[in-house]
């Protein structure tokens, strides 16, 4: 039998096919993303702070998965907690060392996280979150020396 909806009293038979296992397992993925991306906000000050950032963000993304469904679900949630939280953690780190002061950066990073596990409610944007992020955080950590080399050479004098 199908499923139905009731409108108006009336029961309605639905017509649009069940939500297959991609879109879960990618939800779990920004799920566990923003979660990632959360904690390292709070903990990336230091180095141990990052890995304890990707347990943690791997942790709560297993606990979205196994809550949503089963385990292919959370190992979707915890892979995405690991590459929010390792992705992130050198823009957190690069901010605190410029000034940045831990409350706003850890503030403005979380709603940034919550933004990443929101979006990951559009069908295919976790996956989409899960292959930039690495990118963009590859992309930040080359730059990191040669942003500032004419100002070092200025320094030595």
């Amino acid at each position: 039998m199908p499923p139905r909806a009731q409108t108006c009293g009336v029961l309605v038979p639905l017509d649009w096919p069940k939500v297959g296992d991609w879109y879960w397992i990618g939800l779990c993925v920004g799920i566990g993303l923003g979660c990632g991306i959360a904690v390292a906000g709070l903990a990336a000050r230091a180095r141990a702070g990052v890995f304890l950032a990707a347990l943690a963000g791997a942790g709560l993304g297993l606990a979205a998965g196994f809550g949503i469904d089963n385990w292919d679900e959370a190992v979707g949630g915890a892979a995405g907690g690991l590459i929010g939280a390792f992705g992130v953690a050198e823009l957190v780190r690069g901010t605190l060392r410029r000034g940045g002061t831990a409350g706003a950066t850890a503030l403005l990073v979380g709603a940034g996280g919550l933004l990443a596990a929101a979006l990951a409610l559009v069908p295919g944007v976790g996956y989409a979150e899960a292959a930039v992020l690495p990118l963009l955080a590859a992309r930040l950590r080359r730059r990191a020396g040669e942003r500032h080399a004419g100002l070092r050479i200025l320094a030595r004098d």
